[in-house]
């Protein structure tokens, strides 16, 4: 699973369960922006605004690696943080 397609899961959760989803942050201040895919460019602005998702090594956001599974439990443990 991309961090991506993770970051697209849980927006999706999320607004499916009337969550605030309106947090948006700027991709454009990781070096690798450009590399987020159309279709989840808004989950991942949100995964970032939200605080999900922060930065790797180099200033990259990394949207199509490989999450590993430290990351994931990261995420999920965040989200489960700002839904309380």
């Amino acid at each position: 699973m991309t961090r991506e397609q993770l970051a697209t899961i849980l927006y999706r959760y999320a607004e499916s369960k009337g969550y605030d989803v309106s947090d948006k942050g700027d991709l454009t201040t990781f070096a690798d922006s450009t590399g987020t895919s159309s279709w989840a460019a808004e989950a991942m602005e949100w995964a970032v605004g939200s605080g999900l998702l922060t930065g790797k090594d180099g200033g990259k956001l990394d949207p199509t690696g490989t999450a590993t599974r430290a990351e994931i439990a990261t995420i999920l443990m965040r989200f489960a943080e700002n839904e309380k």
